[in-house]
């Protein structure tokens, strides 16, 4: 599988928790299954939008564990690996790779401010302790993400290097600049929902990494562009971008209405999530349903999947 490459949609996984808040194994093999009729050409999980970070160790395991077996080879499943520490981290993704996972994507670490070439020294041990290709995640909210000096250094360091996900506003000048420093050896993927696929496509993305909900709608929406159907390509993006304008305010929100939408479609029995939890106030959940209900009637008129 890992001669593959990723493109196009490579949806985040939620966890599906049930009335206990222990994970549903059943219906994330489910959420797994769905995202193969879809075609997407890999998934990811445990990631932000699969709440990772409500996770225990074992719990990280067990979803990449579901994940690969019920994928069987039909798409390349993306094992996050987070960790502050880069030592756990690398020991979390060797667990993976024993457990089948294709690829290994690496957040670095955000919490507190640190140099680019500290966060050289953080991932590129866990990049040269493993031999699967890697995709390294830059969401950094309190600053601007790595640009291509980095991307160059890493490649460098890392032949195994492959893919830079970013979540920033205004990227189109530094997805250009890193594709030209790197002579286009690392495909860059935007994250944060989609939210900005139009701007970075005619830039040169490689794909975008948002929620499954809407991955079916957003990958029509991302062949469009990037065939210059432009006018196909912003008018069904203009149908998706009120949940993401209104889900992205707050990451909680984001999973809470991640889990309505897939629970409108069919796909999840609950919307819970782990606490600590947001609670969206009753005007908040009416505009999710709202929402929801105008995609759903958009999703039955163009013939996207349904159980």
């Amino acid at each position: 599988m890992a001669e593959k490459k990723l493109n196009g949609v490579v949806p985040i996984i939620p966890i599906p928790f049930d009335e206990s808040e222990n994970i549903d194994e059943e219906a994330l093999r489910g959420l797994v299954e769905f995202a193969v009729e879809c075609g997407f050409t890999g998934i990811c999980l445990p990631a932000y939008g699969s709440e990772f970070y409500k996770l225990s160790d074992a719990e990280r395991v067990r979803v990449v564990q579901i994940a690969v077996d019920e994928a069987a080879g039909r798409t390349l499943v993306v094992a996050q690996s987070n960790h502050v520490s880069s030592r756990i981290a690398l020991s979390t993704a060797r667990m993976h790779i024993e457990n089948g996972a294709d690829l290994i994507s690496l957040a670095l670490p955000r919490q507190f401010a640190l140099t680019e070439n500290d966060l050289l020294t953080y991932v590129i041990p866990i990049l040269t302790g493993i031999s699967v290709p890697c995709l390294i995640q830059d969401f950094n909210p309190g600053g601007s993400t790595v640009g291509a000096d980095f991307a160059v250094k890493l490649l460098d360091a890392c032949p195994n290097f492959h893919y830079l996900k970013l979540e920033e506003a205004l990227l189109a000048q530094k997805v250009r600049a890193i594709r030209k420093a790197t002579n286009d050896n690392i495909g860059i993927l935007e994250g944060w929902g989609g939210l900005y696929m139009m701007e970075l496509i005619p830039a040169g993305i490689c794909g975008i990494m948002p929620g499954l909900a809407l991955g079916d709608m957003l990958q029509r929406t991302f062949d469009l562009r990037k065939a210059g159907k432009n006018a196909e390509a912003f008018a069904l993006y203009q149908k998706v971008l009120p949940q993401l304008v209104f889900a992205l305010q707050n990451m909680e929100l984001f999973l809470y209405h991640e889990k309505c939408l897939l629970q409108a479609r069919g796909y999840l029995h609950t919307t819970r999530c782990r606490n600590a939890a947001l609670t969206p106030d009753t005007d908040a959940t009416a505009y999710v349903d709202e929402i929801n209900a105008e995609l759903m009637r958009e999703m039955k008129k163009g013939g996207f999947i349904t159980p």
